[in-house]
């Protein structure tokens, strides 16, 4: 009768549960907390911050092979099916008409992303590997399936770090964006108002997803499932003939993939892979790439001007993170505090998918030359 009350205790996880445990709870309270009461990124944290929640039980099997957030996270993460499905909901909700209007903004997308290669080459620095330095500079980019697609393919027990730094930074824009922009530009260069843009016809707006394909693919091939995705969508949406499947795409679908890509990505987070000296070094890292990202876009922003007859306000630059559409208004929000007369939300609009175009090809050049 001992025996099997022995045995019965052991089946149990309590005889299991260890200090790292009760950690990684604590942690997933704070990240619900986080987005339950303060609405940072819920769409996410809520569903990661359960993963990590769930995965953190001892003798579950939820990871075992076979296991059900195994098949979430083998199936839909480490076989790169879910982020080139996120991609094809974000293209259908994408307005490239910005970037068309005003090409040049596509430019200050790409500066954006000197924040990516700085944190590399400061991961390096601190001793990570070059995949792992290339999974933790892509957070620079501050595109959570980007981040999440790099991991899978370079670095996959950092994912749950990366994804949730990624993540979070991507919530705190309205807190990094307006420090470093003040830093980097005088109060006339933000006062500055910008010409109003031409409109753009929507021949334009179906040829461009088929031309970028084009370009971009031929030259970073490896981009080629973000990116063909991505401009999929697009072209459901600006063709206008498919509307089923641009809601879906953009509703149903999106709302499907982002559940699985949550708790995939939380189940990874357990207590042997998260608590580490790494980890904080992730953190720390993450936001130094954020802050490399904006000031690249805003000095590139304003080398421009030394050269162009019609000048954009450098605001824009900081919109080059891939945060959409959220950096674009924090930039609106600084240009109306300096100039009430100043609207630069469609302005900064440009600069911001482009920079989902330059973290996708960032990711992608990454892969060809590391894997």
């Amino acid at each position: 009768m001992l025996e099997q009350l022995t045995e019965a205790i052991n089946s149990t996880g309590l005889l299991n549960l260890t200090p790292g445990n009760i950690v990684m709870w604590a942690i997933a309270f704070v990240l619900m907390y986080l987005a339950i009461k303060k609405g940072i990124e819920p769409l996410l944290l809520v569903p990661i911050s359960f993963g990590i929640f769930a995965a953190n039980f001892p003798l579950t099997g939820l990871m075992d092979e076979g296991g059900l957030f195994y098949m979430f996270f083998h199936n839909g993460i480490q076989n790169e099916l879910i982020p080139p499905l996120i991609f094809l909901g974000l293209g259908a909700m994408t307005d490239f008409g910005p970037c068309i209007a005003n090409p040049k903004t596509i430019l200050l997308g790409a500066a954006a992303q000197l924040g990516v290669y700085g944190a590399f080459f400061t991961a390096l620095l601190f001793g990570f590997s070059v995949p792992e330095a290339a999974t933790i500079g892509i957070i620079g980019g501050a595109d959570g399936p980007t981040t999440i697609y790099l991991s899978a393919n370079l670095a996959p027990h950092l994912m749950g770090a990366v994804s949730v730094a990624a993540y979070s930074y991507m919530a705190l824009v309205p807190l990094i964006i307006p420090p470093v922009a003040r830093l980097l530009t005088t109060p006339k260069e933000r006062a500055m108002v910008m010409k109003q843009m031409r409109p753009v016809s929507k021949g334009e707006k179906v040829i461009f997803p088929i031309l970028a394909t084009i370009v971009i693919v031929i030259l970073v091939p490896k981009s080629a499932p973000l990116m063909a995705m991505f401009m999929l969508g697009n072209l459901f949406m600006e063709s206008g003939v498919v509307q089923r499947l641009t809601d879906v795409s953009r509703n149903e679908l999106m709302n499907i993939v982002t559940i699985f890509l949550g708790v995939g990505v939380g189940a990874t987070m357990s207590a042997e892979n998260f608590l580490r000296p790494q980890t904080i070094y992730i953190f720390i890292l993450g936001v130094l790439a954020f802050a490399f990202a904006v000031a690249g876009g805003i000095l590139i922003a304003k080398l421009m001007n030394l050269f162009s007859k019609n000048k954009v306000n450098p605001l824009i630059g900081a919109a080059g993170v891939s945060a959409v559409p959220m950096s674009a208004r924090v930039v609106h929000t600084l240009g109306s505090q300096a100039n009430p007369q100043n609207y630069l939300l469609m302005h900064a609009m440009g600069p911001n998918v482009a920079g989902v175009i330059g973290t996708a090809v960032a990711a992608g050049a990454f892969i060809s030359a590391i894997h």
